[in-house]
């Protein structure tokens, strides 16, 4: 989501699973941020599907691309997580529950693959007249007392750990006493930002035997200020960007250097269950087709993210004709994997072949234009045979293939209405594949072996 759901479809909804593992793993409730339960019970409005596509835009033309490094472990200790849906919260990213601090508090964040911070909705210190009560919200939001926090432990704005390693992460250079705590100003590519302190602290996470463990040294910001469309209702994000900081590195160097996710179709509703792991997610998920694995791109020219050498797309069976330098990231390309964009981009050059191969197939259907919609082609799908839809596949450089399945790329954007969801981007410029695109697919980012793993799966354990 950094510098980064259209009716119901497109928004993502909520999920509560059971973690089934061989051995012990943590195990954290995921939510998405726009259920029932954080809008009081009420479904998303229409326009939220304006809303998600505008957030898809905003965040890809803000991406910033930025050089990170990476840490690794021989740890294999698998971590699993609830992970769902979120139409039924009305926004296209997953959500999960983490316990902050000592003692714990329990709050809701985002789960974001695309930015590298991890922050709650916090107070450093209780104000002159504030109410420091416990459990005290404020603005009807939970907030985490860090004042109250044992664990909780300032980074200092003098250290190096501030002015150098923290700099990629909004860091401010101002420090007018060494014992001032090193504070940022993160901004996110919808127009939504963050502010606080950066500080490390201890999370607790329940294993699946029912026990509780806990992490230490943990990087969180203490956000005091935040604002933006998509950090309404939660109360904050989980980073799990490429990045030495981020939550997905620090937690998967202690469980053997990966982790996957299963997303289940976006229509999804609030009963349907998939998983979030850290560790191995071997016999955690069941998949439905063959297992693959291509290169994953971790030292790249977009190494905050997390990108894939593609060679080419082909539709019905045919390679389009797209020129090299759209995959290519030395020549101004490459194409990353994103599950905070709901939507899949692809840069003008690979665009408009796409858009063209699978428009012949459903031509016959009549055209529909959706008011604040910005997808090229939508149209009625009254009695739609889905079987004239063609074969996408992107071809990896290594001979994989990623065949995403056909609801995936022609989506329902409202009741007998229909569209190909894809968004064009500029060129020279990175192509994303979304969320929607990755749905009822396991992914696996080995970050030890530099390799992505996938396979066709349901996802859902109900």
């Amino acid at each position: 989501m950094k510098q980064r759901p259209i009716s119901l479809f497109l928004i993502l909804l909520l999920f509560i699973v059971q973690a089934r593992a061989r051995h012990d793993s943590i195990k954290l409730e995921l939510l998405h941020r726009h259920a029932p339960q954080l809008n009081h019970g009420k479904p998303p409005p229409h326009g939220r599907l304006k809303d998600l596509i505008q957030h898809d835009f905003i965040r890809h033309q803000w991406r910033e691309i930025t050089r990170r490094g990476r840490r690794r472990s021989n740890a294999n200790v698998a971590v699993e997580m609830p992970l769902g849906a979120g139409r039924d919260f009305g926004i296209g990213q997953y959500v999960t529950t983490l316990k902050v601090g000592t003692p714990s508090q329990k709050f809701r964040l985002i789960v974001d693959t695309g930015s590298d911070l991890t922050w709650i909705n916090c107070r450093y210190r209780c104000g002159l007249g504030d109410d420091c009560s416990e459990h005290r919200r404020i603005n009807k939001k939970r907030v985490f007392h860090a004042y109250q926090s044992s664990s909780f432990s300032p980074v200092a704005c003098f250290s190096q750990t501030c002015t150098v390693e923290l700099s990629y992460l909004f860091s401010l250079t101002a420090c007018p006493t060494p014992l001032t705590p090193c504070a940022y100003d993160y901004r996110y590519a919808d127009g939504s930002s963050a502010m606080g302190i950066f500080a490390n602290e201890s999370v607790t996470v329940g294993l699946t035997n029912g026990r509780m463990t806990k992490i230490s040294n943990v990087l969180i910001g203490c956000s005091d200020t935040f604002q933006g469309p998509t950090l309404q209702n939660v109360d904050g994000v989980m980073g799990l960007g490429n990045s030495k900081y981020s939550f997905a590195t620090k937690v998967a160097e202690k469980m053997g250097g990966k982790f996957s996710y299963c997303l289940v179709n976006h229509l999804s509703h609030i009963n349907v269950s998939s998983y979030l792991i850290f560790g191995s997610s071997d016999d955690q998920i069941e998949v439905s087709g063959n297992a693959r694995s291509t290169k994953l791109e971790l030292n790249s020219e977009v190494s905050s993210f997390y990108a894939v050498n593609v060679l080419g797309i082909s539709v019905g069976g045919e390679m389009l004709d797209i020129p090299s330098q759209v995959w290519d990231m030395t020549q101004g390309g490459g194409t990353i994997l994103d599950s905070g964009t709901s939507l899949t981009f692809l840069t003008d050059p690979a665009y408009r072949p796409v858009m063209e191969a699978i428009e012949k197939s459903i031509s016959k259907y009549q055209r529909v234009n959706l008011d604040g919609v910005p997808m090229e082609y939508c149209f009625n799908s009254t009695d739609f045979d889905e079987t004239l839809v063609p074969k996408l596949i992107f071809h990896f450089a290594d001979g994989a293939r990623f065949e995403p399945h056909w609801d995936s790329y022609v989506i329902e954007a409202a009741d007998g209405v229909r569209c190909i969801g894809f968004l064009p981007a500029r060129f020279p410029g990175t192509s994303v594949i979304g969320n929607i695109m990755q749905q009822n697919y396991l992914w696996e980012f080995d970050l030890v072996r530099n390799k992505l793993g996938f396979a066709p799966s349901a996802c859902s354990n109900s």
